[in-house]
């Protein structure tokens, strides 16, 4: 009877503290779009990842170029000339693959500049929300901008404009 009586005292207390818990979100785009350093940022990228994919581009066309003077003159081409000319444009072929790899790779220069320029935008947001979180008691903050986590959500527990607001920017 008294393992019953505690269960019970335990019981009550544990679900009390799951219901007291306070609950609120965040939309990280919103935030984000209103941050005009965050679009000052997206457009740099922008602009340097138009400029390295026409690059890119461009020189797709000159190996596409090679091959077909190649396949015109190829009847005409020794043995010697003929393997001497594919492996310039296989080579060819292997540079701008790498190249592209270099700019747009996982860990590629667009991936890097990424990093330097919205990272610290980033992590200011998130220290900022982890501040507001610590101030008013949350126990957890979603995030609505990440995809279909949540059914409903009030928007009296949307808290972003709190965090812009924190960060020093106007909705």
């Amino acid at each position: 009877m008294k393992r019953i009586t505690v269960f019970l005292i335990m019981f009550i207390f544990s679900a009390a503290s799951i219901f007291a818990q306070k609950y609120a979100f965040v939309d990280t785009e919103y935030i984000l779009s209103n941050i005009p350093s965050y679009k000052a940022a997206q457009d740099q990228l922008d602009q340097l990842s138009e400029s390295w994919q026409k690059e890119i581009e461009n020189k797709y066309a000159e190996i596409d170029k090679l091959y077909k003077n190649y396949q015109a003159e190829r009847v005409l081409l020794t043995d010697e000339m003929r393997v001497k000319r594919e492996e310039q444009i296989i080579k060819a072929e292997q540079e701008i693959k790498k190249q592209q790899n270099d700019y747009f790779g996982q860990e590629g220069a667009l991936f890097k500049k990424r990093e330097e320029l919205v990272k610290p935008i980033q992590d200011e947001i998130y220290n900022t929300i982890k501040e507001l979180a610590t101030e008013n008691g949350y126990a957890v903050i979603f995030d609505s901008s990440s995809g279909p986590t949540m059914l409903y959500t009030n928007p009296r527990y949307d808290i972003s404009d709190e965090v812009l607001q924190k960060l020093g920017y106007k909705n």
